[in-house]
């Protein structure tokens, strides 16, 4: 035991393959510092056919082989946790701090209450103590049917969490729960007793909450509330005072205990004040609210943040958190610990790339070796100080020990509700360093990756945790145009970032060190990686029209290192993603995801700053039509309206088909002089690109159901296609 004692509560283990990974880097930066060298010592003559579309090459090139720099940077150290839980147990199961869990909602109609809810109660039923345990909903619509439905949940919690502790199930989402039924089976009969009269009550439940959404509140559970009062003088969901209701709390001795007896772990659902002329600063604004208000209630040390569809798959990942933040060690100087984002919507070959597996995978972990992995928005637990704005220093030592937080007294609910909505009020910012030094920071689309940031430059640390069992799971987006508007927001938000006060600066910013502020580059320049994509996507195919090379000759000395960019970029993208698991059409269609985001969606980000861009904080729509179910489980992309991205993708596909058929036919009719030696890396990227499209040719020439792309769109794109080739071809 002693020696135990001594022991960490977490051990840190390095890539195996980093050695392989490095050289791989090495050598490719040689490779990628050849290919420059052979643009520049080959540049055509002066009036020679190609030699802009060559200097043009050359740039970007340039620019694509410094991005691929801060591309390996995370991959150079990467390196993998491991928590021992049962150490953490033995030494602190009666100091363990109490742990606030906000969970973000703000369309009822994007996200069902019922999802919400279950978030809610997977949150509530985790295997840590209920008294330090409190869950705070934040409600961005101020939506009356969400209130109720927490109320429901409220309800069914003082079934369900001691169900679940009783019988120790996972997941603890009612909903995904009941799904696995299908595929399991019991013989303990006081199990299925229980679990038939608990599958009851939860379907009663979900009838009620998903009649209310359908026909409104009943107006019996308004007057047996009065919480539902507060809207008396809500005008809309962006002009109402603070609606603020403590549905469970542990100091109160009504309704408070689940049927066992136990204490429930408090529940909080907060509407923050909105005025129209007013910014709300979108979910930075909702987490700082929630900072507030949960000091007055119960002011746990430690936050976990969460999306209302990231629910938890795993009881014990508030105890793998605390093994970092608790570590005797390092524990100090940790301010948060991310765990993935991962979803169970995703198909066997992830059709629209949103499985982040490289990010997940490979990214963050490869950040955490270098001492900061970012802030991805949900799944994440902080330290209460560093959220605040406390910088980190030597002296700084956990403190876990609460006099109070075990106390159980009466409370006057009413007075801790008011003194609560106060906080939650647009006024109390005013002239204060919200938004800015505390709390979540405003002002940038991705305000999540700029908070972990502007932790980091005050001296802390991070740690990214993928536990072998999930920790939450969620939804992905289900069709092409959903994905792409959100990378764009991405996009558009990392370029907000690198451009903010808190970008990685390698000369000023000594908290970070360079590796780590290289590693955001790779993130906050990707828009920028759309010119360069779109110049190889049109330059070298508009250039087989005319037969002019742009590329070495297969003879020549200088093919060998394209070859080796090519081919070793290709091969260790394939290994790399068959060795996470993934399939081969997963890989491809990967591939594809990564041509459509890098020429649509980072292209608009770009965009975006050279006018008032029109972005917000959109969400992603959780509900979608049973046919595009049916699709999307058939794996047919979606495509079935007009958008400036589908013309942006569509233009570009037909643009390589026709100058791929034009170059073909040239070749069976023997028109022009066409050497293969030079032309064949034009030619094989055009024939690339057409392959690669081919979901996009099926949508405009060969399908008839509502998923196609709009015969307008299709007709506009073959139009500027067609066009650009007959230009080109008559008059360069």
């Amino acid at each position: 035991m002693g020696s135990d004692e001594k022991k960490s509560l977490f051990e840190t283990s390095k890539d195996r393959a980093r050695h392989i990974r490095r050289l791989y880097a090495v050598s490719g930066f040689v490779a990628i510092c050849f290919v420059w060298a052979f643009r520049l010592s080959h540049i055509p003559a002066k009036g020679e056919p190609g030699q802009w579309a060559w200097l043009g090459l050359f740039v970007v090139e340039l620019w694509s082989g410094i991005y691929w720099v801060f591309y390996q940077v995370p991959r150079w150290n990467l390196v993998f946790r491991k928590t021992f839980p049962s150490r953490l147990s033995q030494r602190y199961e009666s100091k363990l701090p109490g742990v606030d869990i906000f969970v973000f909602t703000a369309d009822p109609v994007v996200e069902p209450p019922v999802m919400v809810i279950n978030t809610v109660l997977s949150a509530m039923a985790y295997d840590y103590p209920t008294e330090k345990l409190s869950v705070y909903l934040s409600d961005d619509a101020a939506a009356d049917v969400t209130l109720y439905a927490l109320l429901e949940a409220s309800n069914f919690a003082k079934h369900w969490v001691p169900f679940c502790k009783r019988f120790k199930l996972e997941p603890r989402s009612p909903s995904a729960f009941f799904n696995t039924l299908l595929s399991t089976k019991s013989h303990d009969h006081d199990y299925v007793k229980h679990l038939a009269t608990i599958q009851k009550l939860y379907e009663e439940m979900k009838r009620r909450i998903e009649d209310a959404t359908k026909l409104g509140v009943p107006s019996e559970a308004r007057s047996k509330h009065n919480g539902f009062s507060q809207w008396d003088s809500y005008s809309s969901r962006r002009d109402h005072d603070t609606i603020l209701q403590i549905l469970v709390h542990k100091n109160e001795s009504q309704n408070s205990k689940d049927v066992e007896g136990c204490i429930l772990p408090t529940l909080v659902y907060v509407a923050r004040e909105k005025r129209p002329q007013y910014h709300t600063h979108y979910k930075a604004g909702a987490v700082n609210s929630l900072l507030r208000v949960s000091s007055t209630i119960s002011d746990g040390k430690i936050i976990l943040i969460l999306d209302c569809d990231m629910y938890s798959t795993n009881s014990q990942s508030v105890r793998d958190a605390l093994c970092f933040l608790m570590d005797e060690d390092k524990g100090q100087e940790i301010a948060y610990v991310q765990f993935p984002q991962y979803f169970d919507n995703i198909g066997k070959n992830d059709l629209y790339g949103n499985s982040l597996e490289e990010a997940i995978e490979v990214d963050l972990h490869g950040l955490d070796g270098f001492g900061g992995p970012m802030f991805i928005g949900t799944c994440c637990f902080f330290r209460r100080d560093a959220l605040y704005g406390k910088k980190y220093s030597c002296e700084y030592k956990n403190d876990w020990n609460d006099e109070n937080e075990n106390e159980v007294t009466e409370v006057n609910m009413h007075e801790l509700e008011e003194e609560a909505k106060a906080l939650a009020s647009f006024r109390y910012e005013k002239n204060t360093s919200w938004g800015k030094k505390i709390g979540a920071v405003y002002g940038c689309l991705v305000e999540d990756v700029i908070t972990g940031m502007r932790i980091l430059s005050q001296g802390w640390k991070s740690v990214y945790y993928n536990p072998p069992v999930k920790g939450f799971l969620g939804n992905a987006p289900t069709n092409l145009l959903h994905t792409l508007v959100q990378f764009k927001r991405w996009g558009e938000g990392h370029i907000q970032f690198a451009l903010s006060e808190f970008r990685p600066n390698w000369f000023v910013n000594r908290q970070i060190n360079l590796a780590l502020q290289m590693g955001y580059c790779h993130f906050n320049y990707m828009a920028t990686i759309s010119l360069p994509v779109l110049y190889y996507c049109i330059i070298p195919s508009l250039y087989l029209l005319q037969g002019i090379s742009l590329f070495p000759k297969i003879s020549s000395s200088w093919f060998i290192p394209f070859a080796y960019v090519i081919v070793g970029e290709i091969t260790y993208s394939l290994t790399e993603g068959l060795t996470k698991g993934s399939s081969l059409q997963g890989w491809w269609n990967g591939m594809r995801m990564w041509l459509y985001l890098r020429t649509s969606s980072c292209l608009f980000s770009l965009v975006s700053l050279f006018g008032r861009s029109n972005s917000s904080f959109l969400l992603t729509s959780k509900v979608i039509e049973d046919d595009a179910v049916q699709r999307y489980e058939k794996e047919i992309m979606e495509f079935g309206t007009s958008s400036p991205y589908f013309t942006v993708l569509a233009t570009l596909a037909l643009l390589n088909l026709f100058c791929l058929l034009a170059t073909l036919k040239d070749l069976v009719l023997g028109n022009g002089a066409f050497d293969a030696e030079k032309m064949v890396l034009q030619l094989l990227l055009c024939v690339v690109l057409v392959l690669i499209n081919f979901p996009l040719y099926e949508a405009i020439f060969l399908r008839k159901d509502k998923g196609r792309l709009p015969t307008s769109l299709s007709i506009k794109s073959t139009i500027l296609a067609f066009t650009a080739c007959v230009f080109f071809k008559l008059f360069n």
